[in-house]
């Protein structure tokens, strides 16, 4: 699949490598909310894809973009309040040490 020119991606997500959200392949999106003025043309496609859950796979094909363009463009309208995210959607978080720790020291005491 084609997936465009770098520099067309990297202007779609504003220099944005990662997505701050993460989204499975199989997460449904379902639109919440309608485009407003000014959006970029990738948002306002993907809002109206999503008027009947689709699959974050399928946007991307859809699109015919690189999933991770896709995820960033969906954590975009995900903090905006224009989609809804089922199933797989979580935000990205590192570990909490401490409670690992915690958890470790029981088992081992077991």
């Amino acid at each position: 699949m084609h997936t465009g020119d770098p520099d067309r991606l990297h202007m779609l997500t504003g220099g944005r490598s990662r997505a701050v959200d993460r989204f499975d392949l199989v997460t449904l999106v379902t639109t919440t909310g309608e485009p407003v003025a000014g959006m970029q043309s990738e948002h306002t496609r993907i809002l109206r894809l999503c008027e009947r859950p689709r699959a974050v796979v399928e946007i991307a094909a859809d699109l015919r973009l690189p999933l991770t363009v896709v995820r960033i463009l969906l954590g975009d309208l995900l903090r905006r309040g224009l989609i809804r995210a089922h199933g797989a959607h979580r935000p990205e978080r590192h570990p909490d040490v401490h409670q690992l720790r915690r958890v470790l020291h029981a088992l081992q005491s077991l």
